[in-house]
């Protein structure tokens, strides 16, 4: 661990030393990490790559038991496995007017993104949103790629006050656009899809299902994408947000969060009694 900075008391940013990865990592892809060798993996996805100083960067959200690990790391510490790059890169090319959105702390993997459809040609509209103003991550980061950064805050403290996709309806209406791309919890990225369906507005979307290995064997991450099943991590992470099967997927999702929050208690229990009997 090289850097670590801390956004909130449960939003972390780390940069790591990892050359391998970092030589062959693009835009879109991610990492399977495991903080021990007790440890479960999940994927993360890449928050900027740096391949001449060997580094990937990553944020991370604490909702489970090895986030909550990662976010105790401090820099000099170790992560036992990094795995990468996986998945596919996003498609980058020349689109034209590109808009990206980004819902919480789905604003961070945009950035390497935005810096490639920015690299390629395009005009490159961002659009991050946050339920208030404290919780938006990236704006100055994107800025250096975008054309401009529009906001929008649940309850108005910066920005427009609604959804993100009040301010990408908007701005479609006024400018169209080429490609819209979306990184952020599955419910607004569906509904992402559903705003850009009308105007037939090519919409990719960065899916984060279930996921073990990362290879495709063991099949935890398989989605429903215009009634066939593909894999998240062999197949994605980007799909046609207009052919997810959205439900399914949220549906999948929900599926272990009881042994989840069973878990995160056992651990939370754990540490208390190391810290009593010290």
């Amino acid at each position: 661990m090289l850097e670590k900075k801390t956004f909130r008391s449960d939003l972390f940013f780390f940069v790591v030393d990892a050359p391998e990865i970092a030589k062959k990592a693009q835009a879109g892809q991610f990492v399977i990490i495991r903080v021990d060798e007790i440890g479960e993996r999940i994927p993360l996805s890449l928050a900027d790559i740096n391949p001449e100083k060997g580094t990937i960067s990553l944020i991370v959200m604490t909702v489970g038991v090895t986030s909550t690990k990662l976010s105790k790391l401090n820099v000099g510490d170790e992560i036992s496995d990094i795995a990468g790059p996986m998945g596919h890169k996003t498609p980058i090319e020349n689109y034209g007017r590109v808009i990206l959105v980004g819902g919480g702390f789905g604003a961070a993997p945009l950035y390497p993104i935005a810096r490639a459809m920015k690299q390629a040609g395009n005009t490159v509209i961002s659009i991050i949103g946050a339920r208030t103003a404290d919780l938006l991550i990236y704006e100055k980061e994107l800025g250096e790629f975008s054309d401009q950064v529009l906001v929008s805050t649940d309850d108005g403290s910066k920005g427009v006050k609604g959804l993100v996709t009040d301010v990408l309806k908007a701005d479609i209406e006024a400018n169209g656009a080429d490609l819209v791309m979306a990184v952020g919890p599955a419910i607004m990225m569906k509904f992402v899809s559903l705003t850009t369906k009308p105007y037939n507005v090519k919409t990719l979307v960065s899916l984060n299902p279930i996921m073990v290995d990362g290879t495709g064997m063991c099949g935890a991450c398989r989605v429903s994408v215009g009634g066939k099943t593909m894999f998240g991590c062999t197949d994605g992470p980007d799909f046609d947000g207009h052919l997810v099967d959205w439900e399914l997927l949220m549906s999948r999702q929900r599926t272990y969060l009881p042994e989840e929050k069973a878990a995160m208690e056992r651990y939370l229990c754990s540490c208390a009694e190391d810290a009593s009997a010290v």
